[in-house]
């Protein structure tokens, strides 16, 4: 049975594992960093969410929750790194953790949500269209350092 959840610092090594999937060929945080960021966004704004098959983390994504000026001070939530295990694609445990996120970005005042995806991931926008996602109403902009 698929559980659904937050998750928490000792899920970590199992959701960068994960991430070997969401981008082949990137190199991946080593633990004891990703331990020290951990610690980080334990103490700001983001959620990671996550779907278990028993112990094993099968999908993820975060969710950082914006403060905002605009929009009666209404906050903004923005998810990243969306991946679910390729095994277990095409089951909804990827529309089920993204509804879960926005769940929790209602419950955080947001008065919407925001995501990212590469150019070449039709099959991902094919997902974040059926969810409702808007690919036109706005465009969005990318530096790299």
């Amino acid at each position: 049975m698929i559980e659904y959840g937050i998750a928490e610092k000792i899920h970590l090594e199992q959701i960068l594992e994960l991430y070997k999937q969401l981008k082949p060929g990137d190199d991946i945080i080593k633990i004891e960093e990703a331990n020290k960021i951990w610690s980080k966004i334990e103490q700001n704004n983001i959620k990671y969410f996550i779907a278990k098959d028993g112990e094993r983390i099968i999908a993820s994504l975060y969710i950082c929750i914006i403060p905002n000026l605009t929009k009666n001070g209404k906050s903004i939530g923005f998810i990243e790194n969306v991946v679910t295990d390729e095994k277990y694609r095409r089951q909804g445990i990827g529309k089920k953790i993204m509804e879960n996120a926005m769940i929790y970005a209602e419950q955080n005042n947001c008065y919407k949500v925001l995501l990212q995806s590469g150019n070449q991931r039709t099959e991902a926008h094919e997902f974040y269209d059926a969810l409702g996602f808007d690919k036109v109403s706005k465009s969005s902009f990318e530096k790299n350092f």
